[in-house]
């Protein structure tokens, strides 16, 4: 089983590669040098979003009293926090953080030993988002996003900032004990507790159902009538729901959309299949496949049984010289931060984010709104990068 998907081969801050065990050593040989240079000063930010709303977040809290917890069962019920944006009238609300500097600094201390880059420097990215903001009126296309095994809801948060502004409204999600720190309303910030457990295929399948179950109870509760868990769930549109994620994330779209009604259409972003596509396929939903080119023209075979066994509108699309990371917020703020790109890594970090965005939000755009996006038809002379397969 290739699973070099899950791999990231690159020097990049916070990318700890991923391989079957997870106790490979990180691809960075000595990140305390280029550390040492990040002064508290530095501001970072996320490219600015490229459609026509505002965006708003809020931050909610869910716990599922039917589900203990299956990486912690004395933590008694399954809880997650969820940032939720949605598109609002411009000029309301106040800045939102990037993270909590809790969150950011058990991050940075568990992908790299001896950091010394300032917490505050990461915790205070800047984003597009305003916490309070007044919401637009109308009703939208909700998407879920998971992000990558180990990493926080936050390295998504480029994509979703501008699925929003395009007019979605979008519920990322962070998978409890499975990343560096995920803050509570109390305070307390949750370890990557299962970082190093997933040691066979058959342990990576169960992740991928896991975050299945942790999405469906997501939608369960924005949805749910007369008491949705959130404010503003009038927004959404529940004809209209489709999800998306990074690496396991991205995997996860699998079993999501299997075992999930609600769940209409998915991407994958670079994310081997663990949990496989059946024979029968996904009952006819649409999947999009965005990936890095893995090295000596190897393909992942996850992908290609998947692809083999889609029964319904599929694209399979590879990004040259792109790498594990380029489809976050990763890239971009290492290379702000001074961090050297992966040797083999052509593609500029913004020029990933950008062709990230625009497919996935095409493909969202044609699957939950009916909206025809050529750039899906085949290559473009706008995007070179973009290979089509098979």
């Amino acid at each position: 089983m290739t699973r070099l998907r899950r791999t990231a081969a690159a020097v990049l801050l916070l990318a700890l590669p991923l391989s079957v065990a997870a106790t490979a050593a990180p691809a960075w040989a000595a990140p305390a040098p280029a550390a040492a240079t990040v002064r508290a000063s530095v501001q970072l930010e996320l490219p600015r979003p490229t459609g026509p709303f505002a965006v708003g977040r809020e931050i909610i809290h869910l716990v599922d009293r039917n589900r203990t917890d299956p990486w912690v069962p004395s933590a008694g019920p399954r809880q997650l926090m969820v940032s939720m944006y949605y598109p609002a009238k411009a000029g309301t609300g106040s800045p939102a953080p990037y993270m909590t500097p809790e969150a950011a600094r058990f991050l940075l201390d568990g992908k790299l030993p001896g950091n010394t880059v300032p917490t505050e420097v990461v915790a205070n990215a800047r984003t597009w988002s305003r916490t309070d903001a007044a919401p637009q009126h109308g009703r939208f296309p909700l998407v879920v996003l998971s992000p990558g095994f180990t990493m926080p809801r936050t390295e998504l948060t480029a994509l979703a900032e501008d699925l929003t502004s395009h007019g979605y409204i979008v519920a990322l999600v962070d998978h409890t004990y499975e990343n560096y720190g995920t803050t509570f309303p109390d305070g307390h910030t949750t370890t990557c507790v299962m970082c190093g457990k997933f040691l066979t295929r058959e342990d990576w399948a169960g992740l991928d159902a896991s975050r299945a179950k942790d999405v469906s109870f997501v939608l369960d509760r924005l949805t749910d009538r007369p008491h949705p868990a959130w404010r503003y769930a009038r927004l959404i549109d529940r004809s209209r729901i489709g999800m998306a994620g990074h690496s396991v994330g991205g995997a996860a779209t699998v079993p999501t959309m299997l075992t999930d009604d609600r769940v209409r259409a998915g991407v994958n972003l670079d994310g081997s299949m663990d949990f496989g596509v059946p024979a029968t396929g996904l009952k006819g939903k649409p999947l999009l496949m965005l990936g890095h080119p893995l090295e000596g023209g190897q393909e992942d075979t996850s992908w290609t049984d998947g692809w083999a066994a889609l029964d319904g509108w599929k694209r399979w699309l590879t990004v040259t010289g792109s790498d594990h990371g380029t489809f976050t917020d990763i890239p971009v703020l290492a290379e702000q931060l001074g961090l050297p790109h992966p040797p083999t890594t052509t593609i500029t970090p913004e020029r990933g984010v950008q062709l990230t965005r625009q497919y996935v939000a095409a493909f969202f755009d044609l699957q939950l709104k009916g909206i025809p996006r050529p750039i899906l038809d085949g290559p473009t002379p706008q995007n070179p990068e973009i290979v089509f397969h098979p």
